[in-house]
C-alpha cells in the first residue's frame, strides 16, 4: 500500500481531475453551480417552527468557528491502495461519486473544504442544519433522502456530476445501521457513468460519541488517517438482480479503507 503524508498547505495536482482548488478558508464563498432542489412549489418546502429557526440561525456559525479553530491543529496523513491516486486535502476532484461512513463527517467536511462537492441531504430539520453548515464551507447540497424523495436527489446529483463536480454520500446515513452503505451510489453510479470511490478517515485521537454511527470528533492536533481504496463501477445496462452484489461490493471497500486506517494507527479491528 502506497503512503503519502500530507503536511498542512501541500498540494499534488491530481492530473485526471482537473486542476486542484486553493487550500481556502472554510469559510469561502466561492460561487458555485446550483444544483439544490429549491425549485419545488414553496408548499412542499419545509416549515420550522420558532425554536428551530433561532438553532438554524445560530448553530451553524458557532460550529463552523469551533471546527475551523480546532481543525487548524489536526494533521493529514494520506494512504492509498496500490494504483489509486488520491484527493489530497485542498484538491478540487473530477465528477466521481465519493462514499465514506457516517462518522467521519467532521474529518471529511475540513478535508474537502475546498472540492465544491455536493452531498445528498434530506430536507429534515437535521438536514437543514447540517445543509448550513456545509455550505460555509464551501459544499452545496441536492435535498432528498433514500426513503423519501430519493429519485429526485439522485436526478440532481446526475446533474451535478454532469456539470463536472463531485457528488459524496455518508453511505450508511442518516440513521445506519453502522456500515451498511444504502443502494443511492448504486443507483447513481448505473445512471451517471461515473465510478464510485471509497475512503475512510480515521482520527488517531477522538471522542466517540454513543450513537448508533459511533459520531467522532477529532482531538485537538490529533493526526487523521486518509485511507483511499479501488473504485467501484457499476455499468449502465447493470441488471437489477446485480444491484446487491454491486453495493455488497461496495459496502466491501468502504470497510477495507476503514480497516486499513485502522491498521495504521495499529489500532484493534473493530
Amino acid at each position: 500500500m502506497a503512503e503519502l503524508e500530507i503536511q498542512p498547505g501541500d498540494h499534488d495536482p491530481r492530473p485526471a481531475s482537473g486542476p486542484p482548488a486553493n487550500s481556502a478558508n472554510p469559510a469561502s464563498s466561492a460561487k458555485i453551480v446550483c444544483v439544490t432542489s429549491t425549485s419545488q412549489p414553496r408548499s412542499s418546502q419545509p416549515r420550522f417552527t420558532l425554536p428551530q429557526r433561532l438553532i438554524l440561525a445560530i448553530v451553524p456559525r458557532i460550529v463552523w468557528t469551533l471546527l475551523w479553530i480546532v481543525s487548524r491543529t489536526w494533521r493529514f496523513e494520506v494512504i492509498a491502495e496500490e494504483g489509486i491516486t488520491p484527493v489530497l486535502e485542498g484538491q478540487k476532484p473530477g465528477p466521481e461519486i465519493y462514499c465514506f461512513w457516517h462518522q467521519c463527517v467532521l474529518a471529511c467536511t475540513v478535508y474537502f473544504r475546498a472540492s465544491h462537492a455536493v452531498i445528498l441531504i434530506s430536507r429534515s430539520f437535521d438536514g437543514e442544519l447540517i445543509t448550513r453548515i456545509l455550505k460555509m464551507f464551501g459544499f452545496d447540497a441536492v435535498r432528498g433522502s433514500s426513503s423519501r424523495g430519493g429519485r429526485e436527489g439522485l436526478l440532481g446529483l446526475k446533474r451535478v456530476l454532469a456539470s463536472g463536480l463531485s457528488a459524496i454520500f455518508t453511505a450508511d446515513g442518516p440513521r445506519g445501521p453502522i456500515y451498511q452503505t444504502k443502494m443511492g451510489p448504486v443507483k447513481l453510479a448505473q445512471i451517471s457513468g461515473a465510478p464510485i470511490g471509497a475512503f475512510h478517515l480515521e482520527p488517531e485521537k477522538a471522542w466517540v460519541v454513543g450513537s448508533w454511527d459511533r459520531f467522532q470528533i477529532p482531538k485537538p492536533f490529533t493526526r487523521i488517517c486518509v485511507s483511499w481504496v479501488r473504485f467501484t463501477h457499476a455499468a449502465a445496462d447493470l441488471p437489477e438482480i446485480e444491484f446487491e452484489p454491486k453495493r455488497a461490493e461496495l459496502n466491501a471497500a468502504i470497510e477495507r479503507a476503514r480497516r486499513n486506517a485502522l491498521a495504521h494507527f495499529g489500532k484493534v479491528q473493530a
